[in-house]
């Protein structure tokens, strides 16, 4: 069994992700992870973030299934509408990556 989102592992952004998010917000995302959640919760390995417009800045919102707990984090960059929705946090074992809904293989 693995530890899900260890910090010691590769870590990677889609195509789509890198497109459409600045570097900045990609980056929150895993000190997100780093910081806020890991060792606070047990962490599947499949995080959903939403991006959300908080009076012009972005605020993201974390859930993941089966869980209860949930978070906003409010960061100091500013929203746009061009930003995706909904991005998720991937551990696979080995590399960890973030995905917009759309690059997400179905089985």
């Amino acid at each position: 069994m693995f530890e899900t989102f260890d910090s010691n592992r590769s870590r990677y952004a889609s195509v789509g992700v890198v497109s459409s998010l600045p570097g900045e917000l990609i980056d929150s995302i895993w000190f997100i992870i780093d910081l806020d959640l890991k060792g606070l919760i047990p962490l599947n390995n499949i995080l959903t973030f939403d991006l959300i417009n908080k009076k012009g800045h972005v605020t993201m919102h974390f859930s993941q299934e089966d869980s209860q707990v949930e978070m906003d984090i409010d960061l100091p960059f500013l929203y746009s509408s061009e930003f995706p929705t909904e991005v998720y946090a991937y551990d696979d074992g080995n590399r960890q990556t973030i995905l917009l809904p759309n690059e997400i293989r179905q089985r």
